[in-house]
């Protein structure tokens, strides 16, 4: 009786044991809400960096940029941009000049707007040649599309990621 009444507590406080711990499903969600809220501090600080894997152009096919170093940096009230750029160049940029989407400047007309998924951050930069329109859309799981309209090119867009601005 005594080995009967031992087994059977034992058994019952190893189920107690298993059912406190979290399922996998838990663990996820845990994990995916942690980076909501990572990424929603990073929106909000202003400071973040945009790295490209892929660009795509308005005609043609998709090119991998994990070989070529590009960034899009929003910090505080300004924007500096090397993206490189692959496209149709209208007038203002000489040939075999400038080759990439290069800018910096102060932000203009800067907006975010939260949605049910994702965010979507909307500024306008004007440099000393070109003026360029920027939209971010940034998914609560870190991953980003931006797309960037100048006045003397092609738009073109990126996909990638952001991150937090490396200190230096």
């Amino acid at each position: 009786m005594k080995t009967l009444v031992l087994s059977f507590f034992l058994s019952l406080s190893m189920l107690i044991g298993f059912g406190q711990e979290k399922t996998k499903q838990q663990i996820k969600e845990e994990q995916k809400l942690a980076k909501q809220k990572e990424v929603e501090a990073l929106i909000d600080s202003k400071e973040f960096e945009f790295v490209g894997d892929r660009a795509y152009p308005q005609s043609g096919r998709s090119i991998d940029l994990t070989t070529n170093s590009n960034y899009f940096r929003l910090k505080n009230d300004s924007i500096h941009s090397e993206m490189p750029f692959f496209g149709r160049a209208y007038s203002g940029v000489a040939y075999g000049g400038g080759g990439g989407l290069y800018f910096k400047g102060p932000i203009k007309n800067y907006s975010v707007e939260k949605g049910k998924k994702k965010y979507i951050i909307k500024a306008d930069v004007r440099d000393s040649s070109d003026s360029y329109s920027v939209f971010l859309t940034v998914f609560f799981d870190g991953g980003a599309s931006l797309n960037i309209n100048s006045n003397n090119r092609a738009p073109i867009n990126y996909s990638g990621d952001i991150e937090k601005l490396k200190k230096k």
